[in-house]
């Protein structure tokens, strides 16, 4: 079975005849909101989610549109579990980064560089199926393409990240754990850099897979 054909027959079940799409559905959007029930900073929390609730609206609005692969939505909802408690507190004060830091005698709470590992890690192939199945861009492009986009996006975060800091948080000390700087000067390239290695590593990842599959089919 090609791929148009396998993106054909995903179009044609609708919403309600996918268990997996509504079990995720469900888990997001409860988990959602037991993380604002709980999250001890709200206005961190609403500023965080912003962006998860972006992806969530553009995943419904094209739904019969383009309708990934199922390894491509868990992928997607793995990163937004991942999101959302890091949203749940300041990165800084992340309980999970903190258990890490204790563990492993790390400097800082590193929960944060793992939210932008996933980024680059679970996002990069969605990004690749939609520029081949979507796009129909070539399929060496639709690997390089997602590595260029994470590390765009990524540096646009920081962008945003600094202008919500500044704008937002009067006070400068709630700007900084916005953040997440941990008096890291070079956070900022660090983050983009984690991303970045992990689309990389996605990409090889799915180049060995679908390199694999073509040769076992010929």
């Amino acid at each position: 079975m090609n791929t148009t054909t396998e993106q054909k027959i995903r179009i044609k079940k609708p919403f309600f005849r996918q268990p997996l799409h509504v079990a995720y559905s469900i888990a997001f959007f409860v988990y959602l909101v037991y993380t604002g029930l709980t999250t001890p900073d709200l206005k961190n929390w609403a500023l965080e989610n912003t962006l998860t609730l972006s992806l969530i609206i553009f995943l419904i609005a094209f739904y019969d549109i383009f309708r990934f692969s199922d390894l491509s939505y868990t992928l997607i909802f793995l990163f937004t579990l991942l999101h959302m408690y890091g949203s749940q507190y300041q990165y800084p004060d992340n309980p999970f980064g903190d258990w890490l830091q204790q563990e492993f005698n790390h400097s800082r709470n590193h929960y944060d560089r793992l939210v932008h590992l996933g980024f680059g890690l679970l996002l990069a192939y969605p990004m690749h199926e939609v520029l081949l199945e979507g796009f129909k861009v070539k399929r060496f492009y639709s690997y390089l393409m997602p590595i260029e986009i994470v590390l765009s996006l990524s540096a646009l975060y920081e962008l945003v990240e600094w202008l919500v800091a500044d704008l937002v948080f009067k006070d400068k000390q709630r700007g900084m754990d916005f953040l997440g700087m941990q008096g890291d000067i070079w956070d900022a390239q660090k983050d983009m850099g984690i991303a970045l290695a992990g689309a990389l590593v996605a990409m090889v990842i799915a180049f060995v897979f679908e390199k694999g599959k073509v040769t076992s089919k010929s």
